[in-house]
């Protein structure tokens, strides 16, 4: 097993826009690879659409992330330059999220994490 130290960050955000499956499958593939350290975000709206589109709860999705933060944690691991993450990903997308990266509005993590990696 390789060593926190020597495992490679990547973020996952889920935000509220319709498509929660990629999110989940994204994790899946992600989880397949062991090197892979898994930090998921998921906003409020992404919680809602969670339980409607794939009867699961954040929760149920934390099991496949290593490392999980809260939406409103702004001053995470994540959400600092000084923290190695190799990429983000958000999965799906919403065009509030879209909007906020465009914009460089960090009001919550994922929109702070995105601009951190940007």
């Amino acid at each position: 097993m390789i060593t926190g130290a020597a495992r490679r960050r990547v973020t996952v955000a889920v935000t509220g826009a319709s498509g929660s499956i990629y999110g989940l499958r994204l994790l899946e593939l992600l989880r397949s690879e062991l090197e892979l350290e898994i930090h998921l975000v998921v906003s409020q709206a992404g919680a809602v659409t969670i339980r409607h589109e794939l009867d699961m709860s954040v929760k149920d999705l934390a099991g496949l992330a290593d490392v999980v933060h809260p939406v409103k944690a702004v001053g995470a691991s994540i959400a600092s330059g000084s923290y190695p993450v190799e990429a983000m990903f958000v999965a799906p997308c919403s065009v509030r999220t879209l909007s906020a990266v465009a914009l460089s509005n960090s009001s919550d993590l994922i929109s702070r994490a995105a601009d951190v990696m940007l």
